[in-house]
């Protein structure tokens, strides 16, 4: 039993940790943000929810000058205000915003917040391990092969969510009625929007899978569901 001990307190250390983070960014959103309403956005909710069998969709509105949508470990939505000022001003449609609530949603449907609780402490371990293992003979360039291999499988995992979250949100708006189309014009701007650029680091090390990918899985999905 002694053995795994260093085993088992990198766990309880890793849940510690992300627990505490939970709870911090669970206080910070709730304290700076509003319950969102708007009468352009409604109706989508609605159509939503109905798809779901479920009362109105409720999100909220993150006071934050961003331009993102996220979904909470307790299973809240939010959109930040940036996206909704980006509405005001034209940049997107009601239809975009309701993409990304419905892309949410595929997290939380998905229980892809849980999931990344046990990928944490896995990592965590995993890390540890190899460090006391692999890192010991190789001093200077093991640790750094042992970061890139975690940081890689980390990568890889959201990725994976992200594009789950994609297939679930261009069904729901399909079901609903509103369509994947907002959902692929708004992902045909969203550099723009998010004042990113071309990346320099490598596509496998990102959280997120390159946009030309989502897009071409996006039509890929809704050319086999048209075909049933």
């Amino acid at each position: 039993m002694l053995k795994f001990l260093p085993i088992l307190l990198i766990v309880a250390y890793s849940l510690g940790m992300w627990f505490f983070s939970v709870w911090r960014l669970k206080r910070e959103m709730a304290e700076n943000s509003t319950p969102l309403d708007d009468d352009r956005l409604n109706p989508l909710l609605d159509r939503l929810g109905r798809a779901m069998e479920l009362p109105r969709i409720k999100a909220q509105v993150y006071e934050v000058a961003m331009v993102n949508g996220l979904a909470a470990p307790d299973g809240r939505i939010f959109i930040t205000r940036g996206f909704m000022d980006r509405m005001e001003k034209g940049d997107v449609s009601p239809e975009e915003i309701a993409g990304v609530v419905a892309h949410e949603l595929g997290h939380v449907a998905h229980g892809h917040s849980k999931r990344r609780l046990i990928d944490f402490a896995g990592q965590n371990v995993l890390r540890s391990v190899l460090l006391m293992t692999i890192g010991r003979f190789l001093p200077f360039v093991g640790p750094w092969l042992i970061n890139l291999l975690v940081m890689t499988l980390a990568a890889r995992l959201s990725q994976s969510d992200e594009f789950e979250a994609d297939r679930f949100a261009t069904a729901l708006l399909i079901k609903s009625g509103i369509g994947p189309e907002a959902q692929i014009s708004l992902f045909e701007k969203l550099n723009a929007l998010t004042g990113r650029r071309s990346v320099s680091a490598p596509a496998w090390l990102l959280s997120h899978p390159a946009t030309p990918k989502r897009i071409e899985a996006i039509r890929n999905n809704i050319a086999r569901w048209d075909q049933r």
